[in-house]
């Protein structure tokens, strides 16, 4: 199952969190979903330059708090604030509810998986060579502290008429284990010969549990 689900879907509720933490009834819900993808994609698409790593929606109340991690956190803020509040202004136009924005900065981006591939597609749209793009990810990767790497390509590679799928791994990568602190990310090149997927996973290390998590585990079911 480590090869169909994404690894943090697996590990939520164990050592991982949601994206969205928000609770509705059955009439807000499919509302709520579609709002929190429009800030998302709005987000994303506005600050492509400012490496946004992950968007997390947290609903208290009649608040929407939006916390943003970028490698780059002064490209969102702008000169004063500007652009944050130009963001809040944007934001007001997809949800009628009150808007707060924290940003978060990504302290070793070489090491976060949406940010390496978000690396390794924007290489591959100024047309350097995959294979190059993914091996100078993965040594810098490894040279910042992963346990273990791995980086797939999926398209029509070198502009060649049959699309494949190209693998580079380094290191452990247990996906199997939910203890094991993996991250995942996706991103999309968008290529003359077309649409190129490149995935991310990135092995941190075990995730240190509570007493009473291990307690619960070692004792024998009877």
């Amino acid at each position: 199952m480590g090869q169909k689900v994404s690894p943090i879907i697996l590990r939520i509720g164990y050592i991982k969190d949601w994206r969205s933490r928000w609770f509705a009834d059955k009439k807000e819900f499919a509302f709520n979903v579609v709002e929190d993808s429009r800030i998302r994609t709005h987000i994303k698409k506005k600050f492509a330059h400012a490496a946004v790593a992950q968007v997390d929606i947290e609903r208290v109340a009649a608040q929407v708090r939006i916390r943003i991690r970028s490698a780059r956190p002064g490209v969102i803020i702008g000169r004063r604030g500007a652009d944050i509040d130009r963001l809040k202004e944007d934001l007001a136009k997809i949800t009628p509810k009150e808007v707060a924005i924290d940003i978060q900065e990504v302290k070793n981006p070489a090491i976060d998986a949406n940010l390496i591939a978000q690396s390794v597609a924007l290489q591959l749209q100024k047309r350097i060579a995959f294979r190059r793009a993914m091996k100078r990810a993965i040594e810098q990767a490894m040279g910042s502290g992963a346990q273990g790497i791995k980086i797939t390509c999926a398209g029509r590679l070198g502009g060649k008429e049959m699309a494949r799928r190209e693998t580079h791994k380094q290191g452990k990568l247990p996906l199997q284990t939910f203890r094991a602190d993996i991250d995942y990310g996706f991103a999309e090149a968008q290529t003359t010969y077309g649409t190129i997927g490149v995935k991310a996973w990135i092995y941190h290390g075990d995730a240190i549990l509570d007493k009473k998590q291990e307690d619960l585990q070692e004792k024998p079911k009877l």
